[in-house]
């Protein structure tokens, strides 16, 4: 069985007027009852679990406060911590280190924002890079996809779409309600005719990079998994072109494979 953190779907559209109601009670509520529950949960963690239990006590707490602030103050830190084009704050699933280092990967960090970076670092090397969270609630700013890496004598295999220059790893997209399993199974099917076995899926990573012939600050994240197939490798009609590429072809594969090819190349694979 194939485990994930969390699965996400963006939340329905409501009535404006139903925000504001459930925000003015939310506010109410954490005033009255937020220092009532701060102070048992530290009395009951530290009697619980000593100071290693309070410790992640207070951590989920500076974690949530993180996420309210980069809804909170999204506006304020898209226009002063990134340069315009860049992944924007406000993802209420994602804290503010994690969209920061999600700029500092792409460059787009304004001086204030590298200045920011730059201090957490001295407090916790590569503080922003490391927050990067991988499990948000999909947005417009990224393409999520799924990826097959099939490696045979430190090659991969690749595939290119018709009128596309770029090769990338096979796979593409999740219909509504399919889990990765199904998913990667089908698209691999449609696109080189062979079948996963279920029982074979590992998990490898989650990648993320600019996505190609998108604006700059979209990205493109992409969950990959290995499995064993059956039956013969061979394109169908949507993919003009398969190869077994090495690590030296990266410059032909799009952004986010080359994330991958350096990962790979890391663990001696390619």
């Amino acid at each position: 069985m194939i485990r994930k953190k969390k699965l996400s779907q963006p939340d329905k559209k409501t009535h404006p007027l139903i925000g504001v109601l459930l925000f003015l009670i939310s506010v109410v509520l954490l005033l009255i009852t937020g220092p009532l529950g701060l102070i048992y949960g530290f009395f009951y963690t530290l009697f619980k679990g000593g100071l290693k239990g309070l410790g992640e006590y207070l951590l989920k707490i500076a974690v949530s406060i993180d996420q309210l602030g980069n809804v909170l103050m999204q506006h304020l830190l898209n226009l002063l911590w990134i340069r315009k084009g860049g992944y924007p704050f406000g993802n209420r699933d994602e804290t503010i280190s994690s969209a920061l280092g999600r700029n500092k990967k792409l460059g787009m960090l304004t001086f204030f924002g590298k200045g920011i970076d730059g201090f957490l670092d001295l407090i916790d090397p590569n503080h922003s890079l490391n927050s990067i969270d991988y499990y948000v609630e999909p947005s417009e700013n990224t393409i999520d996809k799924l990826a097959w890496i099939l490696l045979h004598e430190k090659k991969i295999l690749c595939v290119r779409s018709k009128g596309k220059s770029l090769f990338y790893l096979p796979g593409g997209k999740r219909d509504k309600g399919e889990s990765d399993l199904k998913a990667l199974s089908r698209e691999i099917k449609e696109e080189l005719q062979v079948i996963l076995e279920p029982h074979s899926f590992q998990f490898i990573r989650v990648f993320e990079a600019q996505a190609d012939s998108k604006p700059p600050g979209v990205l493109v994240r992409m969950t990959c998994y290995e499995a064993t197939y059956q039956g013969v490798l061979q394109i169908d009609s949507e993919i003009e072109e398969m190869a077994w590429l090495s690590y030296y072809d990266r410059e032909k594969v799009s952004e986010v494979c080359r994330v991958i090819f350096d990962h790979l190349k890391s663990e001696d694979r390619m």
